[in-house]
Formats: structure tokens, sequence, C-alpha cells
């Protein structure tokens, strides 16, 4: 059966020419599913220009299974399609917290020179390929602004479930686990996109996109997805597993080595050397044959079923695809060694690490204060009538400095200004109010993201009012939004998110995938802005303790 018998459409159906049809078979082939062919036709019969992306995170070396998706970016690329292959460079960094972006830098590089040797080995024209790194636009504003509101539609669970094929599944999983689903959508928006390719394995995470990003009014994509090929022992082809794959720079007798030990069971679903005939060599010389056992095959299909029923040897099978990989990766490092790529394989594949602990640490001292009468004095009454969750010892220390305290009194946006958020009044202090906007969205979106701005201006002019009636000098009034956008405060959040697990994280109720964020965003303001005392409502409790706890951590 054709592909366009699979897909049912023929000449004329929907405007589509005989050369529409041609580029919706390459589009299509050896797919295993299409979400959206309805677009892909609509476009093709438009003659608009498609633009399709492709993303891999830059943690381990290309190998052999990068074939088959490169295989159909071919595919593409021969269809005169637009195609970017996203580095997701941010990805690999909050992958281990272990790698510098200098050495992740390197690795973009050398990922790039691999895949443009390795469609340079397939005669594909590469004037309509682009690469892009997830970080020229992940960090930006723009972006962590759609994230917090896909965060605040998307549900603990649905996060949960988008990730289940591609997320390590634990009882309690970190919450960067279930933000990568949200990121890896959204990035079919910033990328200007009209669809978007990756395996089986990623369409819960389609399908998200699908649901969720029209909510936000940002357009529905379509989705293209390729089988998983198994490895050579068997399981997924894995960058981390030395003899399930090989690498693009393998040498031919490691290649053969390599192919020699493995698994080739028959009737098996797990047979790697079968999976690259039919997903990888196929394809290439397509309609040429190939020679196995002395006996020329033009389609999978024969070769499955005569080496199923013994008529070919597993030798055979094996010394066929050794030849063919071998003569590929051949061309492969002849486009791509030189002494350039010998440096970039040096520096982004070292054993340097850098310290993966987050840039903060915890007022940790033991050691009792003792304090003057006057200094005791004073340490009763900053905290009259007020419990001290922690830090006693810290704030001791710092009237011991005779320090001008620096204050901090978080309001969260929810409602009207009322007198409960009244201050106590402070000698020797420097206050500042936080208007946590983002607190407040994030918090069920008790403050919607369209009214943030309104309700802080109205804050602050009452703030102002009452400050000037107390004749308050020392006060400052911050938004939160005007910081906590910003890429460094950003990539901080991430950090923590790669270190912190959803049930730490559950102390707000809601089900919302936000709602989850909101104890990390309090952590890093208190660490960002040097705060010696924060003053809160009981209510506020939990999340002292729990950045009391990821302080120490």
């Amino acid at each position: 059966m054709t592909n366009e018998d699979k897909l049912g459409v023929k000449v004329g159906a929907d405007g589509l020419s005989e050369e529409d049809l041609c580029r919706l078979n390459l589009i299509t082939r050896n797919l295993q599913e299409v979400l959206g062919l309805e677009k892909i036709m609509k476009q093709l019969a438009s003659k608009k220009k498609i633009h399709v992306y492709w993303g891999t995170a830059t943690t381990g070396k290309p190998h052999v299974g990068y074939f088959v998706p490169i295989r159909k970016i071919a595919d593409f690329l021969s269809a005169n399609l637009r195609v970017t292959i996203l580095f997701a460079d941010l990805h690999a960094f909050l992958d281990n917290l272990k790698s510098t972006w200098e050495l992740l830098d390197n690795r973009v590089l050398y990922y790039e020179k691999v895949i443009k040797a390795l469609l340079t080995a397939l005669n594909v024209p590469l004037d309509q390929l682009h690469f892009v790194r997830g970080t020229s636009y992940q960090l930006t504003r723009e972006y962590t602004s759609d994230v917090l509101r896909l965060c605040n539609i998307v549900t603990r669970r649905d996060a949960l479930r988008a990730g289940a094929e591609v997320v390590k599944q634990v009882a309690s999983p970190l919450l960067s686990g279930l933000l990568y689903p949200l990121l890896q959508a959204l990035d079919e928006q910033y990328l200007k996109v009209d669809g978007q390719f990756g395996g089986i394995d990623q369409r819960k995470i389609f399908i998200l996109a699908e649901e969720q990003l029209p909510k936000l009014k940002l357009g529905k994509r379509f989705h293209l997805m390729n089988p998983m090929v198994p490895g050579l022992q068997g399981s997924k082809m894995s960058s981390s597993e030395e003899n399930s794959k090989i690498d693009l720079l393998d040498k031919a007798d490691i290649v053969r080595t390599k192919i020699d030990g493995a698994i080739c069971n028959r009737d098996s679903n797990e047979n790697g050397v079968l999976a690259f005939y039919e997903h990888v060599l196929f394809p290439i010389i397509s309609p040429k044959t190939t020679s196995v056992d002395g006996k020329n095959y033009d389609n999978y299909q024969d070769l499955f079923e005569e080496y199923n029923t013994g008529r070919i040897s597993e030798a055979g099978l094996k010394e066929t695809i050794k030849e063919f990989i071998c003569k590929i990766l051949e061309e492969v490092q002849n486009n791509c060694m030189n002494e350039e790529m010998l440096s970039l394989l040096e520096k982004g594949y070292s054993k340097n690490i850098f310290d993966d602990s987050l840039p903060y640490s915890a007022n940790s001292a033991t050691d009792d204060i003792i304090l003057s009468e006057t200094e005791d004095q004073r340490f009763r009454e900053i905290t009259c009538n007020a419990e001290l969750v922690s830090g006693e010892i810290w704030l001791k220390r710092r009237i011991k400095e005779n320090s001008v305290l620096h204050v901090v009194y978080m309001l969260a946006p929810k409602g009207r200004f009322h007198l409960g958020f009244k201050l106590q009044l402070l000698g020797n202090i420097s206050l500042t109010i936080i208007l946590a906007d983002i607190d407040a969205f994030l918090d069920n979106e008790k403050c919607p993201w369209n009214v943030r701005e309104a309700r802080c201006d109205y804050y602050t002019v009452v703030l102002q009012q009452i400050f000037s009636l107390l004749d308050l000098k020392n006060v400052k009034i911050v938004r939160g939004s005007s910081y906590q956008l910003e890429p460094d405060y950003t990539l901080e959040m991430y950090q923590m998110a790669s270190k912190v697990t959803r049930d730490e994280a559950s102390i707000l109720n809601g089900v919302t995938l936000g709602s989850l964020l909101l104890p990390l965003y309090f952590t890093i303001d208190h660490y960002r802005m040097n705060v010696d005392i924060v003053i809160m409502g009981e209510e506020m409790r939990p999340f002292s303790e729990f950045s009391e706890q990821v302080l120490i951590t």
C-alpha cells in the first residue's frame, strides 16, 4: 500500500495538485502518526511556505539513532519545507546541573556540525535548514510570562501525564520534569512554526500543545511523529547507554564490533538491526535495492519476512547493515572531522563540571549572640507581638553590628487594600514593600494577569498616601514583575525547580502547576534581596519553612 493510499488523499482533493501530493508524500511517509493532516494539506494547496521544527537536548553525543529523525528532516527539506532544529541548551543545563555554559556552547556547535555533515552525506540541500538555541529566547520576559500563564491553566496531573514518556517517572517528580512539556509546547509559538516533528514518545506533549496553546490564543499546530527505534541491545537507543548505540564518530572496527554484539532475535519488536533497515536503510536507498545473503531486496517487508522464517542468516543481516553504516559514517567524518571539531569535542565533552549549588546559602550560624541591655531592648521591640519563625541568631548578630536592617513586607495584590496591611514601625531600618503580583497570579489567579498593572498602581497610590501621613522616608515600593521575569531570576527559578519535588512544593491548595511555583518565587525573593527580616502573616509560615529547608540543602 502506498503512502497516498494510507492517507486516503488523491489529486484534486482540497485543491491539491500532483506536485502538492508528491510533497505531502515526502512530508508524511514512514511516520507513525500525523496530527493535523488537514492543516498540512491546506497549507500545501495555498502554496504557503511550511515551517516545521525538531528539538534535541544537547546532553550526550549524537549517535546513529539520529539517522531516523535526520532522515525524516531530509524528507522535509526535499519537500521544500523550512526546517528549524532547536538545540535545547537550557534543558541540557538543567538536566543534571553539572554542565557549564562554556561546555554547552561548544557542544551546540558540535551538534550543528555533525548534523550538517550527516545531511550532506545524504545529499540533502541545506539552504532551508536553520539552527536555534533555546537560550536565545527561553529566558526572555515575554517567554517567561507565557510560561507562567500556561502554568496557571495546566493542571499538575496534565503536566505529569504529558511528560510520562520522556521524563523518568517517580513517586514525586522534580518540578522541572513537570515544566519541560510546557516549555516544549510554547517553543512552537516562539519559533513561529506551523508544526512540530518528534518521536512517538512526544505524543502526549503534542496533545498538550494542541489543547492548551489555543486557550492563550497562541494557535494550534500540526504534529508529525516518528516511531521509536530500539538500540542494539533491544531497549530505546540512548546516548547514555554505551552498548546500545553507535557514535557518529566511531571508527569502522568499533561499529562492526557493536553490531556483531547486537541482539537480533527473530519475531521481536526489540530488534534494533531490523529497525534500522526499516527506518533508515530502505528510506535512504529507495528506489534502489540492497543485497543481503546474496539476494536483492527493495522493501523492508520482504526482508523482514525472510529473516523471521530463517531464509536470511543473522550474520548476513548484520553484514549488510555494517557496510551501510560504515560507508555513511565515513562520509560524515570526512565532512566534519578537522582541528576545529577536535577542539569542540575536547571542550564540549570534558569532565570539568561546576559547583551545582544554587547561588545562596542559609543563615545557619549556631553560636549564640550575647546582646547588651540596649541591644536586647531593640531585639524585643522588633519582635514584639510577633513570632520569630527562624533566623534569631542572624537577627541578633545584625543588631550587635548596629546595622541598618533590611525589612521586606510582601503584599500580594489579591483584592482591595484594607487596614490589615498595617506595618510595624521600626527604627533604623530600610523597608521594602514588594507588590507581589506574580505571586498573587500564581496563587490560583487571585490577581488575573491582565489586571496586575492596574492593581499594583492602586496599591502604590494607597501606600504612598499612608507613608506620607506617617512621614516615612526610607521606604521603597517594588513590583515583583519588575524583576521576577528577568533572565537571571528565571534561570534561578528553573535551577531550583530542578532540585525541588512536586510534594515538597505542594503548599498551596490548588490543582494547577503554577501554584507549585509560588514557594520558589518566595524563596528566591528573600535571598536575592539580602533580607534581614521578612514580615508576613501566619498563613505564610509553610513558605518560610520551605525556604529555610531549601536554603540548607
